[in-house]
């Protein structure tokens, strides 16, 4: 439908809409789903407002869609829809908006809009920044939205490193490895040892790079060296005199210090002689004295001393105490899938594991894919209750889960949080406690049933029982809780129905004057889940059923004058809604029929949804005029309250459809129709 929404390109001069140019740049810790969603996002809501956009994504294959100077040039406005750090020096004199990538999946609209109406960067801002940082026209600007965006980078670096190393030390334990009363033992000089020594290597800078990257989000390129050298001092705990060093915790300590020294010191006015050689000389020399000699002097006992007390109380867990740790975890994980909250849980799983203490990994990996392995498994049982891209939606977030990438499940949680969300916080919770009670750890920072495949796991039957109990209790609890929703909108629509539709009451009780939909319509004229997907295909289905009843004499007229009205006008009415109707004299008295299409069909509809709940009208040539307009009415006013199509869609039998359109237009009236 037409909007009257105002185009910001036109209170500003700029371009119209059809010229207008909008580059994105989308990118998450990651770079495996959220990344490609907000693009996809992006592009769909440029497309409704009529403006062009490309989008350059910074996923975990690199970054792919690359902007040319020319494209910069002509760009309109810019956005950035960034959980990690991202170079905006390319931008300078650009109408720029900076957000999460949560938000380019949300809200993208609302992005372009605010672009096309942001002030333009003046050239001094253009450096590299965090993506929510300077520049930004959304609420991810504040020093909260700072600090988590600098942390992100950090993760997102910082995860490689731990999967090569990870996935190196088990490949080499699982073929090189010797089972001894101490474990699996690699021989001297065998060459499964080289590479397991290589997999540690990779721990080695774990924290570092995680160090120096949160650093260079806050700071940009002056901060990364610092970043990088003062994490090594806090990994290094002969340095402050400490056995274990001061771990991932040192790592984000130090990566904090530097990025805000840094940018301190870049901010002191200095003369134009000495500007020149800041960020290569000054800013990361000063700033590696100051942090790495506090941090020696000051801060690298106390934080080795949390470290490990951390580890041991970890290592110590056992019982009910390591229990509730798997089920805490296993929650954060399925809470909001790629999250703050999920990333929080991973960080502290994947940090351990360089500390020797796999276990907590263990936890996790076994929650994150439980949310698309359980939402994709109730689709496949009660396919009902899911529209057909939710179904689609489904049969994808099992493939994504099997890889272990959790946001497969983030589109059936977006259509039905109240359902999906606290299904997955449930079946995560038990898939991270049954991992907890059985000690399966993980040697990788990743998920799913991949890792396993990779040798990664050990206990691998319990991860397994694991992940396979986690998917089915989030499958059975939202469908469920699916179902529970049905019920309570049946009931929500009967009360609003009564006001609306039922005669005031009277000393005796009548039934209704006029004829309802219900007058015209019974089980045989109901058909569930067809799989037609052709729009006359569906027609002809429709009066082949009336035509069961006796109703319909000349089914073939009858269906003809349903294609000529269509011919007219379509009755494509939206929303997944068709009303198809005939007057024929092939009609002898009047009959409704119903079908629910299992995949839609395309029925011209303006909104242009495919129509999945068809009913279909045909009357006597004689009545058209009366009963024909009265029931299509009905039919209308009814199918355009959610509540009444909600109860459609969940309605089970023919027996249950006929009950939704009792409690929607009334029950039957006592005057016969003919309907036996």
């Amino acid at each position: 439908m037409p909007t009257n929404h105002a185009d910001p390109t036109q209170a500003s001069g700029q371009p119209s809409s059809h010229s207008t140019l909008i580059l994105a740049i989308t990118a998450c810790p990651t770079g495996i789903a959220h990344t490609y969603m907000a693009a996809e996002k992006l592009e769909s809501a440029a497309a409704i407002l009529g403006y062009r956009l490309r989008v350059e994504t910074h996923g975990s294959v690199g970054i792919e869609g690359t902007f040319s100077q020319d494209e910069i040039d002509r760009a309109d406005a810019i956005v950035i829809a960034a959980d990690t750090q991202v170079d905006l020096s390319r931008f300078a004199g650009k109408r720029l908006v900076s957000a999460r990538v949560a938000d380019g999946i949300h809200r993208p609209q609302e992005l372009i809009a605010d672009a096309l109406a942001a002030t333009p960067r003046a050239p001094d801002n253009a450096g590299s920044a965090p993506a929510a940082g300077a520049g930004s026209t959304t609420g991810a600007s504040d020093f909260g939205g700072l600090l988590y965006q600098a942390l992100m980078n950090g993760v997102s670096y910082m995860i490689p490193f731990v999967v090569v190393g990870g996935l190196l030390i088990a490949i080499s334990l699982s073929l090189g490895g010797a089972a001894t009363p101490q474990g699996l033992v690699i021989p001297e000089g065998s060459f499964w040892l080289t590479i397991n020594k290589i997999g540690a290597l990779g721990f080695t800078l774990m924290v570092p790079i995680l160090s120096g990257y949160i650093a260079f989000a806050i700071a940009d390129r002056p901060g990364l060296a610092p970043g990088m050298i003062c994490g090594w001092i806090a990994t290094t705990g002969s340095f402050y005199n400490s056995e274990s060093g001061a771990g991932f915790i040192g790592g984000i300590v130090t990566g904090f210090l530097v990025g805000f020294v840094a940018l301190g010191i870049k901010k002191i006015p200095v003369h134009r002689f000495i500007k020149p050689i800041m960020p290569i000389l000054v800013i990361p020399v000063l700033t590696t004295v100051i942090v790495g000699g506090a941090f020696v002097l000051a801060l690298g006992q106390p934080i080795s001393w949390v470290f490990s007390t951390m580890s041991t109380f970890l290592t110590g867990l056992q019982g009910g105490s390591v229990i509730v740790l798997g089920l805490i975890l296993g929650a954060m994980i399925a809470f909001d899938m790629g999250g703050p909250v999920n990333k929080t849980a991973f960080l502290f799983g994947a940090a351990l594991i360089a500390s020797g203490n796999p276990a907590p990994m263990g936890m996790v990996a076994a929650a994150i894919a439980v949310p698309p392995l359980g939402m994709g498994l109730a689709t496949l049982i009660r396919g009902r209750y899911f529209s057909k891209p939710e179904r689609e939606a489904g049969i994808a977030a099992l493939f994504i889960g099997f890889f272990g990438i959790t946001e497969g499940a983030i589109p059936l949680a977006a259509a039905k949080p109240l359902q999906v969300i606290p299904a997955n916080m449930i079946g995560g919770a038990i898939a991270g406690g049954i991992a907890a009670l059985s000690g399966v750890t993980d040697s990788v920072p990743h998920g799913g049933p991949i890792v396993a495949v990779f040798g990664a796991v050990s206990g691998v039957p319990m991860y397994f029982a694991a992940l396979i109990a986690g998917a089915l209790v989030t499958a059975l609890v939202s469908l469920l809780l699916l179902s529970i929703s049905a019920r309570r909108t049946a009931r929500h629509t009967t009360t609003a129905s009564a006001d609306a539709v039922l005669p005031a009451p009277t000393d005796a009780p009548a039934a209704p004057e006029k004829k309802t939909v219900l007058d015209y319509i019974d089980e045989r004229t109901i058909v569930l889940d067809v799989d037609e997907t052709d729009r006359d295909g569906m027609i002809r289905t429709l009066t082949g059923l009336m035509s069961a009843t006796g109703r319909v004499t000349d089914q073939t007229a009858v269906a003809q004058a349903a294609f000529d009205r269509e011919q007219t006008a379509t009755t494509g009415i939206g929303d997944g809604i068709a009303i198809p109707h005939a007057k024929s004299d092939g009609v002898s008295s009047p009959v409704i029929a119903f079908a629910r299409s299992r995949g839609g069909i395309d029925w011209n509809s303006p909104d242009g949804t495919k129509a999945t709940l068809i009913f279909m009208i045909a009357v006597p040539d004689a009545a058209a005029g009366t009963e024909h307009l009265t029931v299509l009415a009905q039919l209308s006013r009814c199918l355009m309250k959610p509540a009444f199509r909600a109860a459609i869609q969940a309605a089970m039998t023919p027996a249950e459809v006929l009950q939704a359109i009792a409690v929607g237009v009334g029950p039957r009236s006592a005057e016969p129709t003919g309907v036996s």
